[in-house]
């Protein structure tokens, strides 16, 4: 709950952070709040979405978030 307060996380998110902790893997704290956009997609590239994730330990939002941050970034230097 502390987290969650202090962070402005939902319960649910807190508890994978302290999960990730225990584990001893980094924890990504959010710089500001998230917001939740809906994206659709083939089934086939869900699915290997979900298994990238967990092949890495990190949750689907972390991927898509990090894919897409590179895509804008690349995007940016290049006009």
């Amino acid at each position: 709950m502390a987290l969650s307060r202090a962070y402005g996380l939902s319960r649910r998110q807190a508890y994978r952070y302290l999960e990730l902790a225990r584990a001893d893997k980094p924890v990504p704290l959010p710089i500001e709040n998230s917001v939740t956009v809906t994206v659709k997609m083939p089934a086939s590239l869900a699915r290997s979405l979900r298994d990238h994730a967990n092949r890495r330990g990190v949750t689907t939002s972390e991927v898509v978030r990090q894919a897409v941050a590179a895509l804008l970034a690349t995007k940016r230097r290049h006009g």
